[in-house]
């Protein structure tokens, strides 16, 4: 559940998602979200199951990124053990998709619809609900304040808008930018900044 690694970029969920799908007259409502944490992720889960208190199955998964570590999860609740939580868990694996959880509730139709119709059937209303929410890459991002004397304005915000963005620029007997840096950018930036300033400005990270 943890790995000793950091996503400096990943893909996510753009904004929730919702689709709904008829298999063998079982309905199938998929719900899909962006969530910050587990416990997010974990307060989703129960928002849905308290909508569908009385639906057969609320079906859920999520893969979270938390500082270092990873944490998921996939829970069949009550249909036959890997035919629907796995399924759902494999969709956000197989999209590359972090900080995403998703949930599928079943009212059943009266039809069984066996081990692999099961499995179809959440997958693609998981792949549904997924669509609608659309994904978006996200990017770590480091803060730098920065100041410097006036002839340099113009060259530190084209160097700084090449790897990042500026988000305040105050002005008095110096000038002062904070701005970000994209964190798979930072080493590469710090030598431009480097080698165009000669260290002659004051630079810290906050």
């Amino acid at each position: 559940m943890a790995e000793d690694k950091t996503l400096n970029n990943y893909k996510t969920l753009k904004s929730s998602g919702r689709a709904r799908r008829e298999f063998k007259n079982s309905i199938f409502i998929g719900y899909a979200r962006h969530v910050r944490n587990e416990n997010e992720a974990k307060a989703f889960i129960k928002e849905i199951k308290e909508l569908h208190g009385d639906a057969n199955h609320n079906v859920s998964a999520y893969l979270v990124q938390e500082g270092g570590s990873f944490a998921f999860r996939y829970d069949d609740d009550g249909e036959p053990a890997g035919s629907s939580g796995k399924p759902v868990f494999k969709v956000l694996e197989s999209k590359g998709l972090y900080n995403a959880a998703v949930v599928v509730t079943r009212y059943f139709g009266g039809i069984k619809l066996g081990f692999g119709g099961l499995s179809r059937a959440y997958r693609e209303t998981a792949i549904s609900a997924i669509e609608d929410a659309g994904a978006v890459e996200v990017f770590e991002e480091v803060r730098f304040r920065i100041r410097f004397k006036y002839p340099e304005i113009q060259k530190l915000k084209n160097l700084i808008e090449d790897y990042g963005k500026v988000e305040e620029e105050k002005y008095s007997d110096v000038v002062e930018f904070i701005f970000l840096v994209k964190k798979t950018y930072e080493e590469k930036f710090l030598e431009k900044l480097a080698k165009l300033t000669r260290n002659e400005v004051e630079l810290e990270k906050i």
